[in-house]
């Protein structure tokens, strides 16, 4: 259901009038307590094309930054009352927790290393409309899986749509007992991209490592960068991904990030605001529907 919604706004947002009145009167915060461009803007994007107040709150001048706790600020959102919160924090669980605190729908806009659940639909749309399914499908999830909230809610996703899942990346950057999500585990990529339809890189999070987990970028890039010669395992038509920000001669070649005959990288970034407007459309819809059985 919300894959077909988002389908329809995907035709809306290539229309010239991208205005709609769905959420008129309805008010939207979006709380980002780490910084985002692609995840921020599209919300923010999605919740204007729908016709909602959209507040952006600035976790660097807010009272957080003054010693505020997270329930704290919780409490003060919800006596606005909003409709919907969107947020992003760099502890996982902290959305969860918030969510138990206010009276308004809640979406998880990425959580420490947990899940980021909009990026995993979003991705799951840029599968489906370029090869018509899910189910079937040989993807491979590469690069620093230990530390990704993307590939744990593509994990979770894809495999329950009925897609094979591979991991592939180091043994210092795959998660102990990974094989237990259900899911094929790599340490070369050559052998983890064999006869896949799907290779999905994914950035270093260098920001969450605490130790040494590679040798050196060089070395990285070396052994686990996609480039023509890696690729050439997956299937002659595999589809590239990548989440962004892209750290080009990192996790991905230059040229292979820009073919544009099977890079669906900027394909991803379009379908984002779909998925989040349908999302917003959605739960903000379902809120209102409890509030109405609760008078």
């Amino acid at each position: 259901m919300l894959l077909d919604k988002s389908e329809e706004y995907v035709e809306l947002n290539r229309r010239a009038d991208k205005k709609l009145d769905a959420l008129r009167g309805r008010t939207i915060i979006n709380l980002f307590f780490e910084s985002s461009t692609r995840t921020s803007t599209s919300f923010e994007l999605a919740g204007k094309r729908l016709g909602a107040d959209v507040i952006n709150m600035s976790v660097a001048t807010s009272a957080i930054k003054k010693g505020e706790t997270l329930i704290d600020t919780a409490m003060t959102l919800n006596a606005m009352h909003p409709d919907v919160l969107v947020v992003r924090h760099p502890e996982s669980g902290a959305t969860k927790l918030l969510s138990e605190k206010v009276n308004c729908a809640v979406i998880n806009a990425g959580d420490g290393s947990h899940e980021h659940p909009t990026q995993a639909l979003l991705d799951a749309l840029t599968i489906r409309r370029r090869l018509g399914r899910l189910q079937g499908l040989k993807i491979a999830i590469c690069g620093d899986i230990l530390h990704s909230r993307v590939a744990r809610s593509n994990i979770l996703l894809l495999t329950t749509m009925g897609a094979q899942v591979r991991l592939v990346g180091p043994k210092t950057l795959l998660p102990r007992h990974a094989d237990r999500y259900g899911v094929e585990v790599f340490t070369d990529m050559k052998e983890g991209l064999e006869d896949c339809d799907i290779v999905m890189m994914l950035r270093l999070q260098t920001e969450r490592m605490k130790g040494n987990f590679i040798p050196s970028i060089r070395e990285y890039f070396l052994f686990y960068g996609l480039d023509y010669d890696k690729l050439g395992a997956a299937k002659e038509d595999a589809l590239i991904m990548h989440p962004g920000p892209s750290n080009r001669g990192v996790e991905i070649d230059s040229e292979v990030a820009d073919d544009f005959s099977r890079s669906v990288i900027r394909e991803q970034v379009e379908m984002g605001v779909a998925v989040r407007m349908a999302c917003l459309d959605i739960l903000a819809t379902q809120h209102e529907n409890a509030e109405a059985r609760n008078i």
